[in-house]
């Protein structure tokens, strides 16, 4: 593959692409270990899964498969060391909450956060710890927008 074509194949996807389940599994390992082999991802998935339902995890086919496609939908970028493929992100994890938060907000709730948050309050609940950081929250959101 020719270095300009391989440098394209690496830059982000600027569609505006969801990830999957699979794929934020993926994402969290990446962020918290990048660089890494697809055969660490694949470990930790295992481990994760193994603790929390006692089934193994996903094969590692599987799980370099569907890496390979993240790095073409913009997600994921490759950097080879040697015959080493190391994976990084592409897309910060403050960058990546966002785009689902506001998909989510602007889907159940027109965008507006005053119905998410009574939503929240109403029917999900929280507790006085919750209640109380929340308010300490908006007291230092105000105190910025005064500023």
């Amino acid at each position: 593959m020719s270095e300009s074509l391989e440098k394209q194949k690496l830059k982000p996807n600027k569609r505006k692409v969801e990830m999957t389940e699979v794929e934020w599994e993926i994402m969290r390992i990446v962020w918290d270990k990048e660089p890494c082999a697809a055969g660490t991802v694949q470990e930790e998935l295992a481990r994760l899964k193994k603790l929390h339902s006692g089934s193994p995890g996903k094969a590692y086919s599987t799980i370099k498969t569907t890496m390979d496609r993240m790095v073409e939908k913009g997600f994921l970028q490759i950097e080879k060391v040697r015959n080493l493929q190391l994976f990084k992100s592409c897309i910060s994890e403050v960058d990546a909450k966002h785009r689902e938060f506001r998909k989510m907000l602007k889907r159940a709730f027109d965008g507006a956060l005053t119905p998410m948050m009574q939503f929240l309050i109403e029917h999900e609940g929280i507790s006085k710890d919750e209640a109380s950081q929340l308010r300490e929250l908006v007291q230092r959101s105000e105190e910025k927008s005064e500023k």
